[in-house]
């Protein structure tokens, strides 16, 4: 549906700003629709693979376009609709080059799709690079820079840092994939057929780093995490709502998919590393969040601190941790969106994100206002929001087993606490500026937007039970295999 909306809007003419627009919101609500309508199709009582579909491609060389979803894709696929929903209702506004904006955004919304339904490693690949080429246009010519007195980041620099880090983490990736291809002497990218193979211990203990190090590039793990942040800030608000709220996503489904039930030896020997990654990630990323001045940053760096729950959750190596993971990943992805939506929301009207000129907001924006409080509760893990039943989860999960780093999570969570609570006090509330007068709250199409993601927020944090029966058809086979080490 995305491929097909990017090729529909190349034949409307750039002029017909209202039919392009039409063809954006009539796509991406299907898509949302559709979304749903496959994660409520999913059956977690049968579990394993299901709606498969395959057809040959290159037979001779054993690549079919095979597809398919378990129970970790399927929250994956839902998030992903929610998101450009919300976020293409949010772009409606933009006018410059709209045409040219919308097929690379479906471009790439087609290739995150792929990504979460390819059950095969030649498409998984395929379409994880055609997810992430289309950001270093969308980034480069309708993001923003920033301006922090003695220097400037540009939109290019921020376009081309997360271009160069993620294109290098690729690497690492396709090697594996290939190396993997030729040692199961299989003939075959077929996932679930390589899944039944036990490659020599050797060889998973080569392979699982080039899969760990390459998809964790992408999820922010430290130290690559560095592109992450200013490739957020750069870009324009509906990127970045897909950036943090699904693309990096796609790092730590990439573990999930192929590292871990391809090579279970590997993981049990390179999971602590991540482990340990994570920690830091979790750490450095709330500090550095603590200590922005640009609102933009402070989400961009939570990004970063929160993805680092996903994979300590994946490192922990329990059920319950990798269940509190994928949870998270919903979650975060959810909750970065609705944040960056706001911000997006102030900073049309203001034109800035300094965080010390605001002030009082909420009497100007009162939607903003509670709707930036959820998300901010999300993110601290108060109970009652998504986040807090997926960080409870991970922290579980990290008792079990590493109680020292479980220690550490909680730790992360109270710096959370303290730079979101210190940015709604400082933005929102005490005397409203004068010069923000003027400022009115969101338009009744951001607020549509706005309000599905609060609620996705309300409703898996009231009833988790909607999302983690099917979470825990896909996570416990694949912890069994990885624990049993075959």
């Amino acid at each position: 549906m995305p491929f097909a909306a990017a090729g529909l809007l190349l034949l409307v003419p750039e002029r017909q700003q209202r039919g392009i627009r039409i063809v954006a919101t009539t796509t991406a609500a299907l898509l949302f629709l559709h979304s749903l309508a496959v994660f409520c199709g999913y059956d977690p009582a049968r579990g394993g693979y299901q709606s498969e579909a395959s057809f040959p491609w290159l037979p001779q060389l054993g690549i079919t376009l095979h597809l398919g979803i378990d129970g970790i894709a399927a929250p994956m696929v839902l998030l992903t609709g929610i998101v450009i929903f919300c976020g293409t209702l949010i772009s409606l506004k933009i006018t410059n080059r709209l045409k040219d904006y919308f097929i690379l955004l479906f471009v790439l919304v087609g290739g995150v799709y792929g990504v979460f339904v390819s059950l095969d490693l030649f498409f998984f690949f395929f379409f994880y690079e055609v997810a992430v080429l289309p950001m270093y246009l969308l980034i480069g010519v309708w993001g923003s820079s920033s301006d922090f007195g003695t220097f400037q980041r540009t939109k290019e620099y921020g376009a081309l840092k997360l271009m160069l880090m993620l294109v290098a983490a690729s690497v690492p990736i396709w090697v594996a994939l290939i190396a993997t291809f030729v040692s199961s002497g299989a003939g075959t990218f077929d996932l679930p057929t390589l899944e039944r193979i036990n490659f020599p211990r050797e060889f998973q203990l080569a392979a699982f780093p080039l899969l760990m190090i390459g998809f964790g590039v992408l999820a922010g793990l430290w130290p690559f995490h560095t592109w992450s942040p200013d490739g957020h800030v750069a870009a324009p608000t509906a990127v970045s709502m897909l950036h943090a709220g699904v693309l990096m996503k796609l790092g730590a489904f990439g573990i999930l998919r192929v590292a871990m039930p391809l090579f279970p030896q590997g993981a049990q020997a390179w999971m602590p590393v991540l482990l340990v990654l994570a920690t830091v990630n979790v750490l450095y990323g709330a500090v550095s969040a603590l200590g922005q001045k640009d609102l933009k940053y402070v989400v961009g760096y939570s990004s970063v601190s929160h993805m680092g729950y996903v994979l300590m959750g994946l490192g922990a190596l329990s059920t319950i941790g990798v269940n509190g993971a994928v949870l998270q990943m919903f979650s975060h992805g959810v909750m970065t969106a609705l944040m960056f939506a706001l911000v997006g929301v102030v900073y049309d009207q203001a034109h800035t994100r300094e965080i010390a000129i605001f002030g009082g907001l909420a009497k100007q924006t009162r939607l903003v206002a509670v709707f930036f409080a959820i998300a901010g509760f999300t993110s601290l893990g108060l109970p009652g929001f998504s986040g807090f039943v997926a960080e409870f989860l991970v922290f579980a999960g990290l008792f079990q087993n590493y109680p020292w780093f479980g220690a550490l999570a909680v730790l992360g969570a109270a710096i959370t606490a303290a730079y979101i609570l210190r940015l709604m006090a400082t933005v929102f509330f005490g005397p409203l500026q004068q010069r923000w007068a003027g400022l009115h709250d969101a338009s009744r199409v951001e607020t549509v937007a706005l309000a599905v993601l609060a609620a996705a927020l309300v409703a898996v944090g009231v009833a988790p039970s909607l999302l983690l029966p099917a979470i825990d058809s896909g996570v416990a086979p694949l912890m069994a295999r990885v624990l049993q080490g075959a």
